[in-house]
């Protein structure tokens, strides 16, 4: 194994390793997060299937952020639960590579998404009487595909960026999953270049949907201001709130993880606020939004009823 090349290169992810104590807690609690995030989010994806009056734009796009929920929290948390288990867990640098890219992909087009589903947020709050011709089934696939299109571009750069690197220093990651902050800690060649297109790469991404999400719900607010009544104007944020907490959460974990001027510098900081966006949020989100959805609580009522007539008293 030439030691100055990835090739042949396996990482071993020490995770919790520096708190044997703790890890025992930590398996049975991320191994109830993970069985909640997968029921959670694939309940709620077979819902909005199974419901016809959950057959619109805004639905359709909650499906697919529920489906990248599971995906991505797939991508990480089996593998922490190994390293749990045993105290640490060994990778090669290509499975290394496809899961800091299937990572960087679900990430990447969740936050596109969340800009999808603001417009859609737009559309039908500022243009009700043309919501239906503007967000066509046509309009939502393209927008959807747009946001998976442009996360596989993002992947790719992030990924071939972060893996041209050589790993001389140490093969040991202080982390739980292949992410970029420890695996810039391993490197033994320049990386200043390398990180600026990384850096860029994610300051475009937060910046270009934090935009369209902040023009997009200014244009709300204002339509909402001119609701002479005050229950019309709760009903109609109440459509908005669900996606406001989601997008508050998400953008600000990796905002201050990937935005930060000492990123890698403190990793004992970086794995909390890395369990927090791949592990916590994609369990909340399905809870954000049944609890505070009346349609969604109403078709898994009815779900619930169905079900206990099949089977009988």
């Amino acid at each position: 194994m030439a030691e100055n090349s990835t090739e042949g290169t396996e990482f071993l992810l020490t995770g919790f390793s520096e708190r044997p104590e703790l890890q025992r807690v930590l398996f049975w609690v991320f191994l109830v997060f993970y069985l909640l995030t997968l029921g959670g989010n694939l309940g709620i994806f077979g819902l909005i299937q199974a419901d016809a009056h959950l057959q619109t734009p805004m639905y359709f796009f909650l499906g697919h952020l529920s489906l990248l929920d599971a995906c991505y929290s797939s991508v990480i948390v089996p593998q922490m639960l190994v390293a749990l288990r045993f105290g640490g867990t060994s990778v090669t640098s290509g499975r290394c590579a496809a899961q800091f890219f299937l990572f960087s992909l679900c990430a990447s087009t969740e936050c596109f998404l969340l800009a999808v589903m603001a417009y859609d947020r737009y559309v039908a709050v500022c243009h009700p009487l043309l919501y239906i011709t503007i967000v066509t089934p046509r309009a939502r696939w393209g927008l959807v595909s747009g946001a998976y299109a442009w996360g596989i571009v993002i992947s790719v750069i992030r990924t071939g960026c972060t893996f041209s690197i050589s790993f001389c220093k140490s093969h040991h990651v202080d982390f739980y999953f292949c992410d970029l902050p420890p695996l810039l800690k391993l490197s033994c060649s320049e990386t200043k270049v390398r990180e600026l297109i990384i850096y860029l790469v994610a300051f475009s991404i937060i910046s270009t949907s934090v935009t369209v999400i902040l023009v997009s719900y200014l244009f709300i607010i204002k339509a909402i201001l001119c609701i002479r009544s005050a229950g019309g104007r709760a009903k109609t944020f109440s459509t908005c709130g669900s996606h406001v907490t989601t997008v508050a959460l998400l953008f600000g974990t990796l905002t201050f993880m990937y935005l930060k001027s000492n990123m890698g510098q403190d990793l004992e900081v970086d794995k909390v606020v890395s369990v927090f966006y791949t592990v916590v949020i994609p369990m909340l989100n399905p809870v954000i939004y049944s609890l505070r959805n009346k349609e969604v609580k109403e078709a898994l009522r009815k779900i619930l009823y169905r079900t206990k007539i099949v089977q009988g008293p």
